[in-house]
């Protein structure tokens, strides 16, 4: 193992700050983070372990909220810079997705199951109170929600929510 993120896991909701956690090994002790979206990103560097070849433990709270994310789907990284050639190495991606893109004051999420004769739409208005918000729930459940009209009983689903 050289770098691994066990949290956020691949299609978490997240807020600002990301809450980032995991182990890692870099030279001289350093990794980099970045969490970009193709047209933004934020990025910077941290220390863990006690130098090359040792293993820590991190966690790290990175502030979005100055970030211009045009899309839902953010990816959080994690990777070695290269001694040799400065090129990224040992490089750890997990998909996530930015809750307050969805909703304004994204705070969190509420878990759903879909019971049997639900709709997206009645889910919606029974949490927002505006059934034409279901595309805010299909957003936040890009693994779930294949297609908005066909939704199944047991389904989980996560309802993001802002203040």
């Amino acid at each position: 193992m050289t770098n691994e993120i066990q949290q956020p896991k691949p299609y978490d909701l997240v807020g600002s700050p990301v809450l980032v956690g995991g182990i890692g090994n870099g030279f001289e002790a350093t990794l980099q983070f970045r969490i970009h979206e193709g047209h933004d990103e934020v990025s910077g560097h941290f220390n863990v372990g006690g130098g090359t070849g040792e293993h820590g433990q991190f966690q790290l709270a990175i502030d979005v909220s100055n970030a211009a994310f045009a899309l839902d789907r953010l990816f959080v990284e994690i990777f070695e810079e290269s001694a040799q050639d400065g090129s990224e190495i040992n490089k750890v991606i997990v998909p996530v997705i930015y809750g307050p893109r969805i909703v304004p004051g994204y705070i969190g999420y509420r878990l759903y199951e879909v019971q049997p004769g639900d709709t997206l739409s009645a889910i919606a208005n029974a949490h927002y109170g505006d059934p034409a918000r279901f595309p805010d729930i299909v957003r936040a459940n890009p693994l779930v929600i294949d297609n908005p009209n066909l939704i199944f009983p047991g389904q989980e689903l996560k309802i993001p929510i802002g203040v």
